[in-house]
């Protein structure tokens, strides 16, 4: 994540999106796994060791940010509001293809005075099972079994791509996620200091507590 730091904001954050973060999501034979780092950088300086970009919507639903800070935070009450009337009025939980697919007509109508973000939307319910989304800030919308986002992406996907199994439980999937995570900030100056892990299931939106990651052997 980024924060400006002159005149030239536009062109700034352009360039940074894909500069200054490692976020990444799994799915799982019984939910969601989420996990970024805490770095937030404005260029060269960092600007916030602590900075939490997994956020959450709903109790079933999540979401990554990465790129320019305000803009992502907008984007999350956008998806929250939405999210709560969705249940209101529908008293039933919004489903995850449709967070994806109203997150991405938000950036979409705002092409032309985009978000500078890249969202990773995430989320589990019963009838769907565990779902994960890429979301650009011009609306494109992906779906793979393991996304990765950030400067440090090339590095988290080098991971991803040799320990991730298709039908993994979320208990063994957040492990892969934070090596994963911690691989990157070795290797990317723009991603760093700690790791914060959620996991969506049956259960809801929880995150992991620091005893839990503790017990996870990751080396930054």
């Amino acid at each position: 994540m980024v924060f400006p730091h002159d005149n030239r904001y536009p062109e700034y954050i352009a360039d940074q999106i894909k500069k200054g973060t490692t976020t990444c999501a799994l799915t799982c034979s019984d939910g969601v796994v989420l996990a970024a780092d805490t770095r937030a950088s404005a260029g060269f300086f960092i600007a916030d060791r602590h900075v939490m970009k997994i956020q959450r919507v709903d109790n079933h639903l999540g979401m990554t940010i990465a790129g320019g800070v305000a803009d992502a935070q907008n984007l999350v009450d956008i998806m929250r509001y939405n999210a709560n009337i969705y249940r209101l009025q529908n008293k039933e939980p919004m489903p995850v293809r449709s967070a994806a697919r109203l997150c991405s007509n938000v950036l979409f109508n705002q092409r032309f005075f985009p978000y500078y973000v890249q969202i990773i939307m995430a989320g589990f319910t019963e009838s769907e099972g565990g779902l994960i989304y890429n979301i650009d800030l011009f609306g494109s919308i992906t779906t793979e079994k393991f996304i990765s986002t950030g400067s440090g992406s090339p590095v988290a996907y080098g991971y991803l791509e040799s320990e991730y199994r298709e039908g993994m439980s979320v208990n063994d999937a957040y492990k892969v996620a934070m090596h994963a995570v911690a691989a990157a900030i070795r290797r990317n100056a723009g991603t760093g200091d700690n790791i914060n892990v959620v996991i969506i299931d049956k259960a809801g939106y929880r995150d992991l507590s620091k005893e839990e990651k503790a017990a996870v052997k990751v080396v930054f």
